[in-house]
């Protein structure tokens, strides 16, 4: 092969190892910058969900808001019902109330000189179970409240979560895009490298580098001179 041959075989040669080894370091930041993008979205999440879970806790689980909600209710059961009303009518709210508002309804039957009447006796009986009836009603509102920002919180780790997982998938789909790309520009320069040596070959043999073609002796025995190719046989 003369000189020119060799060069530009040369030279594509070294074309091609710069142009792969510049696809790899293209592919391999951006698949870096995908990763950190990956990485920070996965950081971000961590961090609202850390916000939010005290939020979320306070209305799930056995001690949580919408389960008290449900034992008032009695749908966790009777004990459970009656233990929560207990727990309310036992409670130093309750009994401060109950006092002051008995003290209160004896302090006016006593100003009024109905001390002793059927109508106070009725108002003292009628009081506490009143009290407890408003005080439950209280409750149950109270603990609603909190049920729906414990439901809030657990929509607001829901709808991050899945803008999270959005944004990760299409970082993914970033980094593949990528290592595609990188392999198919790889699979086009050898491709090229392959086809620019097909070229120099065939000029080579149909006499290109400076002379005719070599010719093929009839009988198959090797081949003879006809140009500045190659010279004398094949043995």
């Amino acid at each position: 092969m003369s000189g020119i041959a060799t060069a530009v075989v040369g030279s594509a040669v070294v074309g091609a190892v710069v142009s792969n080894n510049a696809s790899k370091r293209a592919a391999g930041a951006q698949t870096k910058a995908a990763q950190q993008g990956i990485d920070e979205q996965q950081r971000q999440f961590d961090a609202v969900r850390a916000l939010l879970m005290p939020y979320v806790n306070a209305g799930t689980g056995t001690s949580g808001s919408l389960q008290a909600q449900q034992n008032l209710l009695g749908l966790g059961g009777a004990d459970a019902q009656q233990q929560a009303i207990a727990g309310i009518q036992n409670s130093p709210m309750f009994s401060a109330l109950a006092q002051q508002g008995e003290t209160g309804i004896l302090q006016n039957a006593s100003a009024t000189g109905g001390l002793r009447g059927g109508n106070v006796q009725g108002a003292l009986a009628q009081f506490r179970p009143n009290l407890l009836n408003s005080l439950i009603n209280q409750q149950y509102e109270r603990l609603g409240g909190l049920t729906s920002l414990s439901q809030n919180a657990a929509a607001g780790v829901g709808n991050a979560g899945m803008m999270t997982g959005n944004n990760i998938t299409n970082l993914y789909g970033q980094q593949g895009a990528a290592q595609a790309g990188s392999a198919l520009a790889q699979g086009q320069t050898y491709a090229n490298l392959a086809g620019t040596a097909g070229q120099l070959a065939g000029m080579y043999l149909g006499g290109g580098f400076g002379g005719t073609a070599p010719a093929v002796s009839p009988t198959g025995a090797g081949v003879v001179s006809g140009g500045s190719g190659l010279r004398g046989g094949f043995v």
